[in-house]
């Protein structure tokens, strides 16, 4: 329910505002992509920042041989990221082929711990919190675990959108099941 009423929230927040909207993703596994499409034509952001794991159900890292299927996934969210009519940055992630990331987004592609100005705020872009925990900036993007970090916004714990220049920000949940199909083990007793 609470995921509803977010959702809903940042639609009002939106069509009441004439900011800039940022909307920052990360470890996206194949089964969000029509989700991450859906808020994508709802909300219209500005910006859209990627930090890392595009294709998250495939496990790169550890399976260099499953790279067709992770080839597939990246050309369908490179399609739905591109047709948005965003301005993309995209950080590569550990499950992530740089060169393939390159290919299909060119300059959009950044190296983690980059520090971009919008809307008159600095944003941190990484992959893991690492990546951007020393660097100055009034928001620090990443994801790749639950770890959180002062000033951080954790794309594995939803989809941000962040209205500029007020800084407001608004998370919106991922579908039930996300982390399963990032390979999460399920924590029981949390």
């Amino acid at each position: 329910m609470l995921g509803f009423l977010r959702r809903r929230r940042l639609r009002q927040l939106r069509e009441s505002s004439d900011e800039t909207l940022l909307m920052h993703i990360g470890d996206t596994p194949e089964s969000v992509y029509g989700f991450l499409e859906g808020l994508i034509e709802e909300n219209r952001p500005d910006f859209i920042v990627h930090t890392g794991d595009l294709v998250d159900n495939v496990k790169l890292e550890r399976r260099p041989d499953l790279r067709p299927l992770y080839l597939s996934g990246l050309r369908r969210l490179a399609k739905i990221l591109k047709n948005s009519g965003a301005r993309l940055f995209v950080v590569p992630g550990n499950e992530d082929d740089p060169e393939l990331l390159r290919e299909f987004f060119g300059d959009s592609v950044v190296e983690p711990g980059t520090v971009i100005e919008i809307g008159g705020k600095k944003f941190a872009l990484g992959h893991t919190w690492k990546d951007v925990a020393d660097r100055e900036a009034d928001f620090r993007l990443y994801g790749h675990n639950f770890k959180a970090i002062p000033k951080g916004l954790n794309a594995v714990l939803g989809v941000n959108f962040i209205f500029l220049p007020s800084g407001r920000a608004v998370r919106v949940d991922y579908p039930v099941g996300t982390d399963t199909m990032r390979g999460y083990k399920i924590w029981r007793g949390l």
